[in-house]
């Protein structure tokens, strides 16, 4: 991976730590009297096995893990997948972009497909169904159903839609999810005529694998109801598959991961306070901290700070600039960095 791929994940990282350490329940006293979720929980407390003696910092800790959750799926996962692909977010709905029309018959054929998927009569299959919705020479025509894509990639001859999903999405979901990938097609097809049109459901990981980075799909979307009977597996992308997709390149899952692991230590809080303080950064310990972190473009104006403090010598809005934190809150200061590399 592109030591400036790796450097962007790296701030994605940093940032969703700092925000989880900021509600960490290391004091679960706000808790301590759940009687409903206590009364419930008696019914398992042979399942324990004296792993869980403390039930209030349970609870709490079980909340901020549902926040953990939340926070990967809605920003972590589809921050990185733009990094890695160069792509963005669309979103092909009224309040955004706006509805996008598409030919009556493609709307439905549509209609047709899914009573069809539904029904069990045939089942699904990604090149038949790309037929029935990429019509050409339509005369009549009505609003698509709203649609997103988490990663948009548009190259020269190809468009490229992925939505990310949860490894484990809710009960009934994947219907509408055909349903809106298939208008999602024909709404593409319209806008990108001559373009070939992909569309995808990404899956992060697979969590029926026991190695972290593998994947068993047939396994893993039999895991899912109603997955099969909805989605050809060649709509699908799951784990390294999905990654190595996005950027390219082989073994991006492992690289994501080892940038995680590398940051995510218990000396975390005590190594960003170190690199966050001005006056560290003439310690030998300062650019190897940086190094670490795949800090590279700080590592860069360390390493020309001699030359940076001599353009900013004389200009009152630039020393403000080189003396502010290299993290604002929980965000990497990408302006600093920017202002004081032009200076090099």
């Amino acid at each position: 991976m592109k030591p400036d791929k790796q450097e962007k994940i790296a701030w994605n990282v940093i940032k969703t730590l700092l925000k989880r350490f900021e509600t960490f329940p290391l004091d679960a006293s706000n808790n301590r009297n759940a009687p409903f979720h206590e009364a419930f929980l008696n019914a398992f407390k042979d399942k324990f096995n004296d792993k869980v003696s403390d039930i209030p910092f349970f609870i709490s800790l079980s909340s901020w893990l549902h926040g953990l959750n939340t926070t990967l799926g809605q920003t972590f996962f589809e921050n990185v997948a733009h990094i890695l692909s160069d792509g963005e977010k669309r979103e092909y709905t009224s309040k955004k972009l706006g509805n996008v029309q598409i030919g009556k018959n493609q709307k439905n054929n549509v209609a047709e497909r899914m009573t069809e998927l539904s029904n069990g009569t045939i089942p699904p299959n990604m090149d038949d169904e790309n037929k029935l919705v990429f019509i050409d020479h339509e005369n009549n025509f009505v609003n698509s159903m709203d649609f997103s894509a988490d990663v948009f990639i548009e190259d020269e001859d190809t468009i490229t839609a992925i939505e990310l999903k949860s490894v484990k999405p809710n009960s009934g979901e994947m219907r509408g999810e055909k349903q809106k990938i298939l208008e999602g097609k024909a709404a593409l097809h319209k806008l990108f005529p001559n373009k070939k049109i992909n569309f995808y459901m990404g899956f992060p990981f697979d969590p029926t694998s026991s190695k972290s980075t593998e994947y068993d799909k047939d396994r893993f979307l039999g895991s899912i109801i109603n997955m099969i009977k909805f989605f050809d597996p060649n709509e699908t992308l799951i784990a390294n598959e999905l990654w190595d997709f996005l950027s390219s390149e082989r073994n991006t899952m492992e690289s994501i991961l080892q940038i995680i692991n590398t940051i995510s230590t218990t000396d975390f809080i005590k190594e960003f306070q170190f690199l966050n303080e001005a006056n560290n950064r003439s310690n030998p310990d300062y650019i190897v901290k940086l190094e670490k972190w795949f800090l590279f473009s700080e590592v860069k104006l360390v390493n020309n700070d001699q030359k940076i403090q001599q353009a900013v010598k004389n200009n009152k809005q630039l020393q403000r600039v080189y003396n502010q934190q290299i993290f604002h809150k929980d965000e990497y200061n990408e302006r600093r960095m920017n202002t004081l590399s032009e200076l090099i």
